[in-house]
């Protein structure tokens, strides 16, 4: 099958697995200042490839990150061969914990990266509630100077939307879209608190939205009205978000809960399919990153590929006719035979044994 692609994720927080759960959202954000101010390169270089082993195991052949420090997490991509999409995050210089300007980080990291086979580099933006319109504009002006894409947090929570009509009297997507950030560039992660104009200027200018269903819930922050995005134009794919929020970076389990989440929120089984949700998975999230070369398995597109065991008790019986609806709502990491990037495998030789666990090699 074509790799996953994860369209959210901070690959370089996965040391923080099982150490944010079961708190409110106000703990889950100090703590997490709390471990990040304590981060050394070196601890961010083995959390980050932990994280990429954990996602290649799933089936994730490419992931889209948002952190500080990316200039350390494509070293440790480019050493196991996952391909990987790394935006800078910026803010207010007043809020960040980074030395120097965000945005001119942001900045010498895209131009020491162009032009590489696995890593491309962009810029994002932590959220409206920590950039004032001047960081917002410089970072679209980034974004537009070098033609990558813009990747942000937006609208996930109730008290996001409060704070922005509060400052500003505008609420989020409200707020950019009047400064011109909404286009088909932008990949705005989670997008739970709109209303119906919202959902339509995102839409209709063709903006990407990456859907966390798993780390939403988790972290009570709500439900993604994914049909409405739908509805108004938006191209849908999905994220697993953190360790530290979702303690799993399996895009397998992320399909099939946001499949199932949408049918619950929707009242209907017919809500969301099996094959939307893959699709949102493989060629939305290509469509998001703006590569036509991965996301599907066709002739002239680049070899990033998993190969899944449908011989395993849990997925018989597999044919053409059940095959993606197996993939989504039966599949596991366990069925994950070997997995190829850039027809390179980066994994390989996940054999399972009668009495025994997996072995698995890395190449």
């Amino acid at each position: 099958m074509p790799g996953l692609i994860n369209t959210h994720t901070h690959v370089a927080m996965s040391h923080m697995k099982g150490l944010l759960d079961d708190v409110e959202l106000g703990e889950f954000l100090e703590r997490t200042f709390k471990y990040d101010s304590k981060r050394t390169d070196r601890g961010i270089y083995n959390s980050a490839l932990l994280g990429m082993l954990e996602m290649a195991g799933s089936g994730t052949t490419s992931f889209l990150d948002l952190y500080y420090s990316e200039d350390i997490i494509a070293e440790a991509a480019r050493a196991l061969g996952m391909r990987a999409f790394l935006s800078w995050v910026t803010l207010d210089e007043e809020f960040t914990t980074q030395k120097g300007s965000p945005i001119r980080n942001a900045e010498r990291f895209i131009s020491s990266n162009k032009g590489d086979k696995l890593i491309e580099p962009s810029v994002g933006i932590q959220g409206v509630y920590v950039a004032n319109d001047e960081t917002l504009l410089k970072a679209k002006e980034l974004s537009e100077k070098h033609g990558t894409i813009l990747h942000m947090h937006l609208a996930e929570t109730q008290s996001e939307v409060e704070q922005s009509l509060k400052s500003f009297g505008l609420r989020p997507v409200e707020r950019i879209d009047k400064l011109g950030l909404i286009g088909r560039n932008l990949v705005a992660a989670h997008c739970i608190w709109l209303n119906g104009k919202e959902a339509k200027a995102l839409g209709s200018k063709r903006a990407s939205v990456s859907w966390n269903p798993v780390s939403n819930s988790k972290l009570a922050s709500g439900v993604a009205g994914v049909k409405e995005l739908l509805d108004a134009g938006a191209n849908i794919a999905i994220g697993t978000d953190s360790n530290g929020s979702n303690n799993s970076l399996n895009m397998l389990e992320s399909m099939k809960f946001g499949a199932l989440q949408a049918k619950s929120k929707y009242m209907s089984a017919a809500a969301l399919t099996a094959q939307q949700a893959f699709d949102m998975a493989t060629v939305n999230a290509a469509k998001a990153l703006g590569r036509a070369d991965i996301g599907s398995i066709e002739p002239g597109k680049l070899a990033d590929l998993a190969i899944i065991d449908i011989s395993a008790p849990n997925m018989r019986p597999t044919n053409e006719a059940n095959l993606i609806n197996n993939i989504v709502y039966s599949a596991n990491p366990s069925n994950i035979v070997s997995v190829m990037v850039g027809g390179r495998f980066l994994m390989a030789g996940m054999h399972r044994k009668a009495g025994q666990g997996v072995s698995s090699v890395f190449v």
